[in-house]
């Protein structure tokens, strides 16, 4: 009996033991698995709480002189117009949270919302011109900024670059018309970027007055130009973006580049001639492939 009982507390004390030793590694186990998780559901907590931050723009109604009662409604319109486009986009900067690469929001949002202000900005300097001083560099009013409140998610989502064009239209693209083609070379991947090409404006126009051919070749000059920076950004972009962004980011901001050129068009040859009407059916480009 005297050596059996050693026996036996031996055989308990290791039974104990190894019982112990497995919960302890089950706990160590348990804690490091929960230790690894933790910061990953931290960050994506972090990332679904982030918050897109609103944009920001200057003021333009401080920095206009003296409007002629005439052009008061014109000037009015277009300065409702511009807060319209920063709601807009707004919007878009918070349903697009998390989208695109580093330069998103500056492409999509910023960089198109800052072409439909200049040729916001445009129409007012125009229409006060009409009856007084025409203002000069409103333009520099254009830009706007991502204020900082904005956090970036991965990849820059929700915040990078902010200040630019745009865009952005509240979207950049809003207003990308029909018959777009979004390329696969600027789709997220590779290849060649492909050319813009755009409907031949020129020929569709009707006789031109001898007082509106100076502002009409300016302006079709000018669409040419618009064609050639699209162009050019299509090749420096190859790669960014999702699904979406060459329509987004490129063709949607120039038909709304174009849609004011051809306005301008067709205002100035309206002044001493009929007006032509339907040129903006003209306004959107495709990516050739």
């Amino acid at each position: 009996m005297s050596r059996g009982l050693p026996k036996y507390n031996k055989r308990r004390v290791a039974l104990v033991g190894g019982v112990a030793a497995v919960a302890l590694t089950g706990a160590v186990v348990v804690n490091t698995a929960l230790a690894g998780e933790s910061p990953k559901s931290g960050a994506t907590n972090a990332k679904t709480l982030a918050g897109p931050g609103t944009i920001a723009c200057p003021d333009v109604t401080g920095q206009l002189p003296a409007v002629p009662a005439s052009a008061k409604a014109e000037v009015d319109r277009n300065l409702a117009l511009l807060q319209t486009q920063i709601d807009e986009a707004n919007k878009r900067l918070v349903d697009t949270v998390g989208q695109g690469g580093p330069n998103f929001v500056q492409n999509a949002i910023l960089g198109p919302l800052k072409d439909k202000r200049v040729a916001t900005l445009n129409r007012i300097e125009t229409a006060i011109g009409r009856a007084a001083a025409k203002p000069e560099g409103l333009e520099a009013f254009a830009p706007c900024a991502l204020n900082a409140g904005g956090v970036a998610a991965p990849g820059g989502g929700a915040g990078g670059n902010a200040g630019q064009d745009t865009g952005a239209e509240a979207g950049a693209g809003a207003g990308a018309g029909a018959g777009t083609v979004e390329t696969p070379a600027n789709q997220a991947g590779g290849g060649a970027a492909g050319t813009i090409s755009c409907p031949d404006v020129a020929s569709r126009l009707p006789a031109i007055p001898a007082s509106a051919r100076a502002e009409v070749d300016r302006n079709l000059a000018l669409l040419q130009t618009q064609i050639g920076e699209a162009d050019t950004r299509l090749r420096n972009t190859v790669g960014q973006g999702g699904p979406n962004f060459v329509q987004n980011a490129i063709l949607g901001p120039l038909k709304d580049k174009r849609v004011s050129t051809i306005d301008r068009i067709a205002i100035s040859i309206g002044r001493t001639a009929a007006k032509p009407q339907g040129l903006e059916s003209l306004a959107p480009c495709t990516v050739n492939r």
